[in-house]
């Protein structure tokens, strides 16, 4: 006699079809404007991210790009990074560059005091040219494998506490810190966006009282 409530479970696994491959999280881009005053190292710290190695041979920028892949938290990123010139005979890119720019690496040099002085100075221009303080900035300290330190880390991260923004210590000679420096800067970018977002949804809510909502008099 047939038994119809039993199930073999074999048969029904055979039976089951198998779950079909996720299709690949399509990766978000990220425009990142490297910033500084000449021979900090930013094109340096570009190379290392993209192509995993150190070019020790000085070659002053005007413009630069680079494009490559991270994944952070998680979530794969399309890095496009404009690498800015340091030469102060073409200040008049920098409205350029900061306008299309969505985040900022701002780097000085910790042999060069003047550096971060100038980092100053751009992190003022930032905020100027996008006419907001809430720009994603990460404040980057590179050539910390060098012995002749001008510049404490303390002091680094105090100016990176004034601009509340993560502070990170590089080597582009030795890949310390480079990739954690851009992850900082995809962070600070995804806290402005969902912040906007935020915002955006907001505006389009009905709003309560007699705005979308049917009000009854009484």
């Amino acid at each position: 006699m047939p038994s119809w409530g039993r199930i073999n479970t074999n048969d029904a696994a055979r039976s089951t079809p198998p779950h079909p491959p996720r299709p690949p999280t399509e990766a978000k881009m990220y425009k990142v404007v490297l910033m500084g005053t000449s021979c900090v190292g930013k094109s340096a710290l570009a190379v290392q991210l993209i192509r995993n190695r150190f070019e020790d041979v000085y070659d002053p920028t005007i413009e630069d790009s680079y494009r490559g892949q991270i994944v952070v938290d998680g979530e794969p990123c399309q890095l496009d990074i404009l690498d800015t010139t340091g030469v102060e005979q073409y200040y008049f890119l920098r409205d350029q560059f900061m306008h299309w720019g969505e985040g900022f690496l701002c780097v000085y040099a910790v042999d060069d005091f003047y550096s971060l002085e100038y980092a100053n100075t751009l992190w003022d221009q930032v905020r100027r040219v996008k006419n907001t303080d809430r720009v994603p900035v990460v404040l980057v300290a590179n050539k910390v494998d060098v012995t002749n330190h001008k510049v404490e880390s303390t002091q680094g991260q105090e100016v990176a506490k004034s601009y509340g923004a993560p502070f990170v210590e590089t080597s582009a000679k030795t890949r310390q810190g480079v990739v954690q420096a851009f992850e900082e800067l995809v962070r600070e970018i995804r806290k402005i966006r969902a912040e906007d977002e935020s915002k955006r949804r907001s505006e389009l809510e009905p709003t309560s009282g007699c705005g979308f909502v049917q009000c009854t008099l009484l």
